[in-house]
């Protein structure tokens, strides 16, 4: 009885290191909470004025390209991520509705969907 006691408690533990492992890894490589500010390059706001768009280039040093980064800021005045692409130096910004935005060629449907490269969605 004590061996399963200790077998089991062996497990939950391994089972919280791989779980904390692997947000780590989300964390660090794929949140887009973490990407770097950027220097603003445009800024629109939607037909009715219910959304802005922040469009951000991203310069990541010598050894890599720029990136494009945009912000959506909501009603609420909070912002959050919504576009993240490598190897582009330009932000191009179409509303084709007060809640459906093109960015260089992707379309989102605000306020939920966004893009990011290393993701392929």
């Amino acid at each position: 009885m004590q061996i399963i006691k200790r077998y089991k408690k062996t497990l939950i533990y391994l089972i919280i290191f791989v779980l904390m492992i692997t947000y780590s890894i989300y964390w660090a490589f794929f949140s887009m909470e973490r990407l770097p500010k950027g220097d603003l390059i445009l800024q629109t706001s939607s037909p009715n004025k219910t959304f802005e768009i922040r469009a951000y280039l991203v310069n990541g040093g010598a050894t890599t390209s720029y990136a494009i980064r945009a912000e959506l800021i909501k009603p609420s005045g909070h912002s959050k991520n919504i576009y993240w692409n490598y190897r582009e130096e330009r932000a191009e910004i179409v509303w084709l509705s007060e809640d459906r935005v093109e960015i260089n060629g992707h379309i989102l449907n605000l306020p939920h969907e966004k893009y990011d490269f290393r993701r392929k969605n």
